[in-house]
């Protein structure tokens, strides 16, 4: 059986206390995604969630950054943030129409963040998921679901998002609903344990912890201690598996996601 490809990384790259810790003294910030996307292989962009980047922005972080890099962008909050998930059509297009597709290949994961008041409707939910279209402008779609509310912990929802290859975000060690389910031809993780305590963000047990999860995603498995809804595996090949180091000690995040890496090589 073939593994699906392991990418690990952080979100974002301009953070003032990682220069000098991560970034080396002296480095320009316009070369700091340069140097991010040279030592890991995939960063989630948060500022996508706020407000809409331009064309030439997304063909700019494009040229920065290696081939086989990608990014994984944040919906907009403005598409989440709502009462009736069913209206989220315009901007949903206005999103998609803002130049992401100017990321070509490069173009990972959209991440549709939902916030914790958010319960589930399945009538409305399913409306929203029908909104995201599998293609924009030639270039192919992914979507990822991130829900953080208990209602969604229903074999309802998984077979919504199932039944659409869309992912569920798995919050890994947070204090967030965990619903580890694989419901598309990829995983995407999000862990955010990072402790300022530890020189490389967790523990060495940690750090060996995630990295054999990884592995075991890669393969169409649930790792133990990821909880689940319906199923412990994959029904079909998995391509990719996102893990994004986020949030926790988030000075720590880049050499906790760098030392993940290193022991998946």
């Amino acid at each position: 059986m073939v593994k699906a490809a392991i990418r690990v990384g952080i979100g974002g790259w301009v953070f003032e206390p990682w220069r000098g810790t991560f970034y080396p003294e002296g480095l320009t910030q316009k070369r700091e995604l340069e140097y991010a996307s040279s030592k890991l292989s995939t960063i989630e962009v948060n500022g996508t969630y706020y407000g809409s980047q331009k064309p030439e922005t997304f063909a700019k972080w494009h040229d920065e950054t290696p081939d086989g890099f990608v990014f994984s962008l944040k919906g907009p909050r403005f598409a989440t943030n709502r009462r009736v998930l069913a209206e989220a059509g315009p901007s949903i297009e206005k999103f998609l129409a803002s130049g992401v597709t100017e990321l070509k290949k490069k173009l990972g994961v959209i991440n549709w963040q939902f916030a914790p008041a958010k319960k589930f409707d399945q009538d409305d939910f399913a409306a929203f998921l029908d909104l995201l279209p599998k293609s924009h402008d030639g270039v192919a779609l992914r979507h990822a679901v991130e829900v953080r509310h208990d209602s969604f912990k229903t074999k309802e929802f998984i077979g919504l998002v199932k039944d659409r290859a869309v992912a569920v975000v798995t919050a890994a060690d947070a204090e967030y609903t965990q619903i580890g389910d694989v419901t598309a031809p990829f995983v995407y993780a999000r862990i955010m344990g990072t402790d300022e305590k530890e020189k490389l963000g967790y523990s060495k047990k940690a750090l060996d912890m995630w990295a054999t999860r990884a592995g075991e995603w890669a393969k169409g498995e649930t790792p133990a201690g990821i909880g689940t809804v319906v199923g412990k595996k994959a029904s079909r090949p998995l391509s990719d598996v996102f893990l994004y180091v986020i949030s926790g000690a988030k000075a720590r995040n880049p050499l906790a996601a760098m030392a993940i890496a290193d022991r998946l090589k």
